[in-house]
């Protein structure tokens, strides 16, 4: 598979990685259809970037699959699928107000790791209409998970598990659909600057950023945006994760 040749949908496409990744995409020819919550903003990186925007919510099969056909109608097809979309919430098993909320527990997760499944399952039929290529190859799915899914801190089990899942999903997602010719692949990154963290002092995120070993330094969204491209064109990546985090491990 080759980028130029590419019909992607891009979770979370209206801001941070996902924005970087469409952009990127877009950018090395890719046809680029962006699957995010914000219309407003969305819209304005489709055509910012020559593509398509679906208002969608990743964990509602009736909006994902209209944002698939979508896609599908615009693009002529799907043979990538980059998910980005997530919240992270940072609350205590036990807090000062009591127990952790299940509510927020149960948003996180069904954002997080159901919508990245919804997505993939749904992108995956669509996939697996297409003509192989003369490897077999008829595309390719690339989920977020993150570092919290190895090294989760405190206030984090809701994303924490959330992304675990992402990463145990990664496998036999692959296994499942190597018979149609669609690999998977998972990208779990450190700390990156994405609109979350922004928003923090620059102190706090140099503090972050000092953490790391080597570069020094907050991912730059564009650095992942690369990698989900590469992902694409090497064939040969499959059902593993790739930690993109300077060799930073929570403590």
């Amino acid at each position: 598979m080759q980028l130029s040749t590419t019909q992607a949908i891009v979770t979370g496409g209206a801001s941070g990685l996902g924005e970087a990744t469409a952009r990127h995409f877009a950018s090395q020819g890719a046809h680029v259809t962006l699957l995010d919550r914000d219309a407003a903003r969305g819209a304005m990186v489709a055509a910012e970037i020559g593509g398509h925007f679906a208002e969608t919510d990743v964990a509602d099969e009736t909006s994902v699959q209209a944002a698939i056909d979508l896609a599908v109608d615009r693009m002529g097809g799907i043979s990538a699928a980059v998910n980005c979309a997530g919240i992270a919430l940072g609350i205590k098993t036990v807090g000062r107000d009591g127990p952790h909320p299940l509510s927020a527990f149960q948003k996180t997760v069904d954002i997080n790791l159901v919508g990245s499944f919804n997505v993939a399952r749904l992108a995956a039929v669509a996939m697996a209409r297409n003509a192989a290529e003369d490897d077999g190859a008829r595309g390719v799915i690339v989920n977020t998970a993150s570092i919290a899914a190895f090294d989760g801190q405190k206030g984090q089990a809701a994303y924490a598990a959330s992304k675990s899942g992402i990463v145990g999903m990664t496998l036999p997602m692959a296994r499942d659909l190597a018979s149609v010719g669609i690999r998977v692949m998972t990208i779990a990154p450190g700390i990156f600057r994405t609109p979350m963290l922004a928003g923090l002092p620059d102190d706090v995120q140099a503090g972050l950023a000092a953490d790391v070993p080597n570069p020094p330094r907050l991912g730059d969204p564009s650095e992942y945006a690369r990698l989900a491209g590469f992902i694409v064109e090497m064939g040969y990546l499959n059902g593993e994760v790739i930690r993109l985090d300077g060799a930073l491990r929570m403590r």
